[in-house]
C-alpha cells in the first residue's frame, strides 16, 4: 500500500532523527521560481566558477537547473534556500565575473557574446524568490539508527526513506532502506542533502518508498556481507526486476546480466540513447527490451485524423552537428504558444502547466520542439506515460524522462519548420488526449476555441506546403 512515515516507524521501531540535527529550515521555504527563469549558480563541477543556470524543473523545495552552454547530461539540483544560487548579478556586484560552465559547448572566444544573447529577453528570477540559507547546527547530533529522508545521490530526483548506518566525527553513513548498500554515502552533518522525516510531504516533493529489501538487523553486518550484497543488489534493481523475494531478484539479475551478452547482436538503441551513462556508470548496455513496450504505443488510435500525415525524412539528416551545413544552422526561428485554458487530459497535471511560459521561442524549430516536449514529460502525472508516446528520431534535440528509478533520454527527429513541430505535437498531445494545447499564435482567454478551429481550416488551404 501507499508508505506512510507513521506506520513505517512503529514497524521498525526507529525514532526520526530531530529537526536540529539537520542544515535545514523548520518552515521549509516556499518555492516560487518557475521553469525558464535564469540565475545565478555555482557550477558543481568546478565549484570556484558562478555561471548562468536556467530553471528546467521544479519539486517541493528544489530546483533542477542547467548551466547556459553546456548540455542536458548534467543538470543538478539545488534547494530554493542554497548559497550556491543567486539572482543575476550577484556575481558581478561582488566583484565577480561570470564564467563558462566546464565542458562549454562553444570556443572560449565566444563567451562575452555568448551571455549577451542567452541574457537578452530572458525571465530572471527575481531577488525576492531566493531564500537566506539556514545556519549550520552547532555540531553533530545524529545516533546510529535514527531515520531520516535523503537524496539519492545516483539519481538525485528522488528523495528516499533512510536510517543513520553510522557517524564518525563530522561524518554520517547514509544507508537507504530497503537496498542493501548499493546507494550508500558518507557526507557531512550538515549536507542540504538530508532532511528530517515529513519534509517531503511538507514541501510536496516525491518520496520514493523503501526498497523491497527491508530488514531490521539487531547487529550491523559485518563489512564483507555487506561489500558482497552490493554488487547483485545493484544489478538486480538497475534492470527494473521488481521482484520481492531478495533471493529471487538477485538471480534473475545474474541471469539478466548473462543473456545481454547474446543479446548485443539485435538492433538495439544504444546506451547513450536510453540511459545516461554519466549517472549511472555500473550499468552496461542497454536495457533489455527497454524499448520494447513503447512500440506498441507508437501510432494513435486508428480514429486520429493525424494518422495519415508522414512523418518528416530524417534519413539524410547527418548525426554529428560538425557536419550540418551552416546554411540548416541558420534555420528559421518559430514560435509555438501554449493554451493553459485548454484540456490538459488525464495524464498533465493543470498546475504544473500553469507554471510553464506562455510561448516556446523565437528559436530554431528543433529547440523549440524539444522545450516543448521536455514541458509535457515535465508536466506528467508519469513521465513513463508520455516517454512511451515518443520514438527514437535522428539528428534532433534530446528530451530526458526519469521512471524505474532511472533517468532514460531519447532524440527527437529533426525539424526545420513550425509545420513539422506543430503536427508532432498535435500527435502527441492526440495521444495525451490533452488536445489544442500549442498553436502558432497567441490563445487568449476567449478565443482559444475559435483559433485553433481556423487552424484546422487552414492547414487544407492551397499554396501552404504542408
Amino acid at each position: 500500500g501507499h508508505f506512510t512515515w507513521e506506520k513505517y516507524l512503529k514497524e521498525t521501531c526507529a525514532i526520526p532523527a530531530p529537526a536540529h540535527c539537520f542544515k535545514q529550515s523548520y518552515t521549509p521555504p516556499a518555492n516560487e521560481f518557475k521553469i525558464s527563469m535564469k540565475l545565478e549558480a555555482q557550477d558543481p563541477r568546478n565549484t570556484t566558477s558562478t555561471c548562468i543556470a536556467t530553471v528546467v524543473g521544479l519539486t517541493g523545495a528544489r530546483l533542477r537547473l542547467r548551466l547556459d552552454g553546456s548540455d542536458n547530461k548534467n543538470d543538478f539540483w539545488r534547494l530554493v534556500d542554497s548559497a550556491e544560487i543567486q539572482p543575476i548579478g550577484n556575481c558581478e556586484k561582488n566583484g565577480g565575473m561570470l564564467q563558462p560552465p566546464l565542458g562549454f559547448r562553444l570556443n572560449a572566444s565566444s563567451w562575452p557574446m555568448f551571455l549577451l544573447k542567452t541574457l537578452n529577453g530572458a525571465e530572471m528570477a527575481p531577488v525576492r524568490i531566493f531564500h537566506k540559507e539556514p545556519p549550520s547546527p552547532s555540531q553533530n547530533f545524529f545516533k546510529t539508527g535514527m531515520k531520516l529522508e535523503a537524496v539519492d545521490r545516483k539519481n538525485p530526483h528522488f528523495i528516499c526513506p533512510a536510517t543513520i548506518g553510522e557517524v564518525r566525527g563530522s561524518e554520517v553513513l547514509i544507508t537507504f532502506d530497503g537496498w542493501r548498500g548499493a546507494f550508500d554515502y558518507w557526507c557531512r552533518y550538515d549536507s542540504r542533502d538530508i532532511f528530517p522525516v515529513g519534509w517531503c510531504s511538507l514541501t510536496g516533493d516525491n518520496l520514493q518508498p523503501p526498497g523491497t529489501k527491508v530488514v531490521i538487523p539487531k547487529s550491523p553486518l559485518p563489512a564483507s556481507e555487506v561489500n558482497s550484497e552490493k554488487p547483485s543488489m545493484h544489478s538486480s534493481t538497475k534492470a527494473g526486476l521488481g521482484h520481492q523475494q531478495g533471493q529471487r531478484r538477485r538471480k534473475t539479475g545474474k541471469k539478466r546480466g548473462r543473456t545481454t551478452k547474446t543479446l548485443i547482436h539485435h538492433p538495439m538503441p544504444t546506451p547513450s540513447k536510453s540511459v545516461e551513462p554519466l549517472k549511472f556508470p555500473r550499468k552496461r548496455g542497454p536495457k533489455p527490451g527497454s524499448k520494447r513496450k513503447p512500440r506498441t504505443l507508437l501510432n494513435p488510435a486508428p480514429t486520429s485524423p493525424t494518422t495519415s500525415t508522414p512523418e518528416p525524412d530524417t534519413s539524410t539528416v547527418p548525426q554529428d552537428a560538425a557536419t550540418i551545413p551552416s546554411s540548416a544552422m541558420q534555420a528559421p526561428t518559430v514560435c509555438i504558444y501554449l493554451n493553459k485554458n485548454g484540456s490538459t487530459g488525464p495524464h498533465l497535471d493543470k498546475k504544473k502547466i500553469q507554471q510553464l511560459p506562455d510561448h516556446f521561442g523565437p528559436a530554431r524549430a528543433s529547440v523549440v520542439l524539444q522545450q516543448a516536449v521536455q514541458a509535457c514529460i515535465d508536466c506528467a502525472y508519469h513521465q513513463k506515460t508520455v516517454f512511451s508516446f515518443l520514438k527514437q528520431g535522428h539528428g534532433g534535440e534530446v528530451i530526458s524522462a526519469v521512471f524505474d528509478r532511472e533517468q532514460h533520454t531519447l532524440n527527437l527527429p529533426a525539424v526545420n519548420s513550425i509545420t513539422y513541430v506543430l503536427r508532432f505535437l498535435e500527435k502527441l498531445c492526440h495521444n495525451l488526449r490533452s488536445d489544442n494545447l500549442f498553436g502558432n499564435q497567441p490563445f487568449t482567454q476567449n478565443s482559444h476555441m475559435q483559433r485553433s478551429h481556423q487552424y484546422d481550416h487552414d492547414r487544407y488551404l492551397p499554396g501552404r506546403s504542408w
